[in-house]
């Protein structure tokens, strides 16, 4: 009988500890933030993941009672500003804003500066945007879909334009190599502009590009659109169906933004900073402003940005395998 009494003791004391435990939590998260908060973008100024950190920042401080400041540590695809979160204390206060590399670094390098699942915790998905094909106005030879598989099934000598190695726009198009069983050639670029603004001057035929940047090319008619990349279509382009509309089955490319966590940030904190997240996008002006780059606003909890992102990570894993593509 002694032995039971002190079991349902020492279990009766464990319970009130967790639950202590999870009341001072709590507590931590109800009291934060006491002090400026710092959402590291892996970018450098000016480009689509900065524009988003810097919509969505104000009115997150605004939410939170203290100031968000954007703090931009762009290089290495990402990994600077990732690297930096990831080995920063996690209290609450130092946050990443990052995009669709978080994912295809891991795919692509065996010489990451830090684990990208062990060392960044989810915290919400924000948006995603879709690829959509484009290619030069003059580029009669290609009209559908149908017809740039047909070329690029048939000829070895049909080339496409890229950000550069490794890049989502890169890996989109071997997905559709993979997937079309085409044999587009890569041209790979320093950067989304340079490659955009050969492919309008027909320099290189197409290009899978972020619809989000695209968009003023395609409207002032220096690019034409020829199928998106999404799961389904776009409000900005409503008439442009999707590449799986079009026969190639299952086909889904995105550039997308979202937020993590140094690993080891109070549970009760990231649940908050999701919720104030996917409150900031419901803003009628936010959404407004996101919709004009093409963007689908998601603000996900954590727990689906966690499954997001590993499903992620094996996608571009296996198509980099296929095509032989490293960053090494």
């Amino acid at each position: 009988m002694n032995k039971m009494r002190m079991l349902h003791s020492m279990t009766a004391r464990l319970a009130a500890g967790i639950l202590l435990m999870a009341g001072a939590a709590a507590a931590a998260a109800a009291d934060w933030p006491t002090r400026t908060v710092t959402l590291v973008v892996s970018y450098p100024p000016g480009g689509t993941v900065d524009a988003v950190a810097r919509i969505i920042a104000p009115r997150l401080g605004e939410k939170l009672g203290q100031t968000v400041v954007v703090d931009n540590r762009g290089g290495a695809g990402g990994m600077i500003g990732g690297a930096a979160v990831a080995r920063a204390k996690p209290d609450g206060y130092t946050f990443l804003l990052d995009a669709s590399n978080h994912t295809q670094n891991p795919a692509l390098r065996s010489n990451m500066q830090f684990d990208t699942l062990a060392d960044l915790d989810a915290v919400s998905l924000l948006l995603r945007v879709p690829t959509v094909v484009v290619v030069t106005p003059s580029y009669d030879e290609v009209q559908s879909v149908q017809d740039l598989v047909k070329l690029g099934r048939e000829r070895d000598d049909i080339h496409y334009a890229s950000s550069g190695p490794g890049s989502s726009t890169h890996l989109a198009t071997e997905l559709f190599n993979l997937s079309a069983g085409t044999r587009l050639i890569h041209v790979p670029y320093k950067g989304g502009g340079p490659a955009m603004v050969d492919v309008m001057s027909g320099q290189v035929p197409l290009m899978f590009a972020s619809l989000g940047s695209s968009i003023p090319h395609i409207k002032s008619g220096k690019m034409r659109p020829i199928a998106l990349g999404g799961r389904t279509r776009s409000s900005a382009l409503p008439d442009i169906s999707t590449l799986a509309e079009s026969g190639i089955e299952g086909f889904e490319a995105y550039e997308w933004n979202a937020v993590f966590a140094p690993s080891g940030t109070s549970k009760a904190i990231v649940d908050r900073f999701s919720q104030v997240l996917a409150d900031v996008l419901k803003d009628p002006e936010v959404i407004k402003t996101l919709s004009g780059l093409g963007a689908e606003i998601i603000g996900s909890t954590p727990e689906e940005l966690e499954q997001f992102r590993r499903d992620d990570i094996r996608k571009w894993s296996e198509v980099a395998k296929k095509a032989n593509i490293s960053l090494e």
